[in-house]
């Protein structure tokens, strides 16, 4: 079974992505990088530039599932809205394109990768690196962590499929 997945790390400064190829244990990264806004654009500006860029990438890499890392609200709500309304633009640029959306908590996808719902950011990073053969270190940690929830979610989808 081979499956595309588009993971999505949000956020309005950056959100990274990350595009996966599974193919049966395979997994090989095809792109991964950050849209970046600018903190002096207006917000809906800085939203519309997200949800345009994940249409591009969708259209792009015809995957068949956006996996979208959940919200965590730790000390700061501002912070947490904030990162709320980019996960929404990215939901919406899902929706739109007919591509199903699924979200996992940070836990869940550190567990995924690392084995260890705990693991710090530079483990995520070389796990990443470790599991799609890459010849460095994924940078920046936001496409890192993109492509850490589409291979959390490559390696759960044949279990989806055959349910």
């Amino acid at each position: 079974m081979t499956v595309i997945v588009l993971g999505i790390d949000p956020g309005t400064a950056n959100t990274g992505y990350g595009v996966v190829l599974a193919t049966g244990q395979r997994l090989a990264a095809l792109d991964g990088g950050v849209i970046a806004t600018e903190s002096h654009e207006p917000l809906e500006k800085r939203l519309v530039r997200i949800h345009a860029r994940v249409c591009d990438l969708i259209r792009e890499h015809a995957p068949q599932a956006v996996a979208i890392e959940d919200l965590f609200f730790g000390n700061n709500a501002r912070s947490a809205f904030s990162v709320g309304q980019a996960r929404g633009a990215v939901m919406l640029s899902a929706g739109i394109c007919g591509v199903p959306a699924y979200s996992y908590t940070p836990q869940v996808v550190k567990q995924a990768v690392c084995g260890s719902g705990r693991a710090e950011k530079a483990q995520v990073q070389r796990m990443v690196q470790a599991l799609l053969a890459l010849d460095e270190v994924p940078e920046p940690d936001h496409a890192a962590d993109a492509l850490a929830v589409a291979i959390c979610h490559a390696n759960g989808a044949p279990m989806r499929a055959a349910v």
